[in-house]
């Protein structure tokens, strides 16, 4: 761009001011809408990319087939990680790992809460962890031996090379050795872990993992160089049969592999098979990302293209001194850009200011790399690309104006422009008008899910982990809690209520059809377990202090349905070898997430000293002292293990936290595109009313009203707005309604979102207009006369 050209840019910049200004802030609101889910979207692909052996670490995937029905799960036998190097040759190392936990660590007379998991020998040796002191070679070999990080070294002991050979008393149970230090986990891991212990301690209390008919635990491998995944996988579909005596067509269980590096964003099943997950969430925002800054963009084609009757004497003149359209072509565009690369700029500074709040809100750590040069390429390029399709339009409209109809003041290619502008302005509310609604939808299934009655009232009750001298006085604890004011019941429960993980197949009944597994979810409860969680019995009853139920058994509706008694009390129920009788059937409620359908679940009698958590039913208002009490008599107890505690309503919704954060960003950036198409449409009314001040002053001259002028001026916005509701409520319809199908309880999609949006747009748009409408209405028709 030359000197001349350059001055005649910023020339045209400050005449129109108000132009330039609704322009640039429109386009650089979407920049910095772009940039900052963009910066997400990378930092979501970036999971797991660490890992040196990314491309050979797999992770097996089940799928159970169950009367004809499919169910899949990351839920493996926990003893496949041994077996499965010594059957395949092309898998290098496997290992089975626990779920995440939280536990009481202690040196000394310091004691800490941290995160840990139960893991095999091999998994540091198959995924990158640096190791910063001690050997991770053999360490998990032995149940005596731990490895921590670098943070929890630290903590403890003060440096790394210090950490190495001390002991950690576990859980106020196991004194373990520190055998290494590998350094903290990085942020974009999915495994998030402080310590790791062997897995041969977690089989010496777990003997339910002996059985291959019980499911759990996960299992990783490492194949080796130039495996073929696929044929492996192949092999290992019926893998299980071997070691499955009843292993029928329609009762059994199926294994598979997917790539570790697709298991954080791709952990969705749908009928037994790999389907959706977070990338579902990855995707919806890369089209948010892009429809905001398409409708930025269309509003600087929209501006641009309306104001260009202003510009069209330079252009005649140009075209007379001899310009050809490729040099007002290329001119054009590097205003364009120039215009883009000024955006970006501001969209940099903006998203740089606003960042730390949007880590708050998406609970991430992201930041701008604008001291690397490569992100500076990457911000020319793109807004050279935006400059390019924002100023296509403009670029090729005003260049082919004719010389002499621009001088005579003769212009016939209105009706073209015009007609194109509408059709932009119609396709910028499409989009508003979906988001405006697929933010609605989304925003009343996750009232949904908070309010649906889920089978059991998860308000008020909190619950805390079972843990040391709790485990042997856990009828000592719940005769004294219930002495405090305020707690209404207590009951103990293996796993949490709304994550109830564990499946096996070893479940026996009279009538059973012969070589068949069926899985069924089990998990222990106790006495009051029903009261403490006001749940509803169908048949029979609960377990109570009244009935000596060590071999009774409560079955949910699905399982009874499952196992197809028509009388079930008091019908005879093998669970693990344990011959028992059903004495309840209990109202089918959601032990796991919405996503997923009910199965099968057979609770159990708690052992005496059954691990677990201690369910706690408080009375409304009375938690603050109650928490004050539970832990003075935790310390009275429980000396050795600090008091924690969680509320069942917070961990159920901590569940749903991409729902949680999609219907945040989606009403934000639902309102952000909407303020830059209204600013582009407050633009465009600018320019027409400045257009038809004539007729405008001629019509009130001749007796039109105010009302009448609003009207007039009003309608021609207003129209186009409607015809954008008509053309997005089906495609906001078929969005959501695909949306909705990952949900196994779900929401209709309500009529009363799709008029809600027809109001508020039709409102939205009408008071974007009023102003500069009313202000035309109202002006002395003899100045606009004289003025033209």
């Amino acid at each position: 761009m030359h000197l001349f050209q350059l001055k005649l840019f910023f020339r045209n910049l400050f005449k129109q001011r108000a132009f330039s200004l609704i322009n640039l802030s429109g386009l650089a609101l979407g920049i910095t809408c772009s940039l900052l889910i963009f910066l997400w979207v990378a930092d979501e692909l970036g999971y797991d990319n660490f890992h040196e052996n990314l491309d050979r670490l797999y992770v097996v995937t089940s799928k159970e087939v169950m009367d004809g029905e499919e169910f899949g799960s990351y839920d493996t036998p926990g003893l496949l990680g041994e077996e499965l190097p010594d059957k395949f040759p092309e898998i290098e190392m496997a290992s089975n790992s626990a779920w995440l936990q939280f536990m009481t660590l202690s040196v000394g007379e310091r004691t800490m809460i941290w995160r840990g998991n139960y893991t095999g020998a091999d998994f540091f040796n198959m995924f990158s962890y640096p190791v910063l002191a001690g050997s991770v070679e053999k360490a998990l070999e032995s149940p005596e031996n731990m490895i921590i990080t670098e943070k929890m070294a630290t903590a403890f002991f003060g440096s790394n090379s210090a950490a190495v050979g001390q002991v950690i008393k576990v859980e106020n149970k196991w004194d373990l050795n520190v055998a290494a230090v590998v350094q903290d986990v990085p942020i974009n891991s999915s495994a998030k872990f402080d310590f790791m212990l062997s897995w041969e301690l977690f089989k010496k209390f777990n003997s339910w993992m002996e059985n291959w008919h019980n499911s759990g635990p996960y299992t990783f491998v490492l194949l080796k160089e130039n495996t073929d995944a696929a044929a492996l996988s192949a092999k290992l579909k019926t893998f299980i049969k071997q070691y499955d005596k009843n292993y029928a067509a329609n009762d059994h269980l199926e294994l598979g592999l997917q790539p570790y590096g697709e298991r954080y964003l791709h952990s969705g099943f749908k009928n037994g098979y790999l389907s959706g997950g977070r990338i579902e969430y990855v995707r919806l925002f890369i089209l948010v990302a892009l429809f905001i800054l398409l409708i930025a963009c269309i509003n600087f084609m929209n501006l641009s293209t309306a104001y260009s009757l202003k510009r069209s004497k330079e252009i005649g003149v140009k075209k007379v001194m001899g310009a050809e359209r490729i040099s007002l072509i290329r001119q054009f565009f590097l205003e364009a850009i120039l215009f883009s690369l000024f955006a970006t700029l501001a969209g940099v500074i903006l998203v740089q200011i606003i960042l730390p709040y949007f880590n708050q809100l998406v609970s991430k750590q992201l930041h701008l790399p604008i001291r690397e040069p490569l992100f500076w390429v990457y911000m020319v390029t793109f807004s050279v690309l935006t400059g390019i399709l924002a100023g296509s339009y403009p670029a090729f409209m005003l260049s082919s104006f004719k010389p002499i109809s621009i001088l005579k003041n003769d212009l016939k290619a209105g009706l073209s422009g015009v007609m194109v502008r509408k059709g932009l302005v119609v396709f910028q509310f499409v989009l508003c008008v979906v988001f405006m609604i697929s933010s609605l939808v989304i925003s009343d299934q996750v009232k949904y899910i908070y309010t649906t009655n889920i089978g059991y009232d998860k308000s008020n009750l909190l619950y805390i982990r079972l843990r040391g001298d709790l485990l042997n006085q856990f009828q000592t604890f719940k005769d004294e809690a219930l002495k405090i004011p305020g707690v209404k019941h207590i009951s103990r429960i293996s796993q949490r209520p709304f994550m109830i993980e564990n499946t096996t197949g070893d479940v026996d009944w009279e009538g059973k059809t012969p070589n068949t597994k069926p899985r069924f979810s089990e998990v222990a409860i106790d006495d009051d377990f029903l009261e403490t969680m006001k749940a509803q019995m169908v048949l029979g009853r609960g377990f109570s202090a009244a009935f000596r139920d060590t071999a009774g058994f409560i079955i949910n509706e699905k399982a009874l349905k499952q196992i197809g008694y028509e009388d079930p009390i008091g019908k005879p129920l093998t669970f693990w070898d344990t011959k028992g009788t059903i004495v309840g059937v209990i109202k089918d409620f959601n032990f796991n997430s919405l996503h997923q359908p009910i199965e099968p679940l057979v609770m159990r009698k708690a052992r005496r000293r059954q691990g677990g958590y201690a369910m706690i039913r408080v009375e409304p208002q009375a938690t603050e002292h109650v928490l004050k009490d539970l832990e003075t008599l935790n310390k009275k107890l429980n000396p050795a293990f600090p008091f924690t505690h969680q509320y069942a309503d917070e961990e159920y919704m901590a569940m749903y936290q991409n729902e949680l954060l999609t219907r945040k960003l989606s009403g934000y950036f639902t309102f952000l595109g909407i303020f830059i198409a209204c600013m582009g449409l407050f633009g465009l009314v600018l320019f027409m009313i400045e257009q038809r001040t004539r007729e405008i002053g001629v019509r009130k001259i001749l007796g039109a009203s105010v009302g009448r002028l609003v009207g007039m001026i009003s309608m021609d916005f207003i129209r186009l707005v409607w015809i954008a509701l008509v053309l997005a409520m089906p495609l906001a319809y078929l969005l959501m309604d695909h949306w909705l199908q990952d949900f196994a309880f779900r929401i209709g999609i309500s009529w009363r979102a799709f008029v809600l949006t027809g109001v508020l747009t039709s409102f939205i748009a009408f008071a974007t207009i009023a102003f500069h409408s009313i202000k035309a209405a109202m002006a002395n028709p003899i100045k606009s006369l004289r003025n033209e």
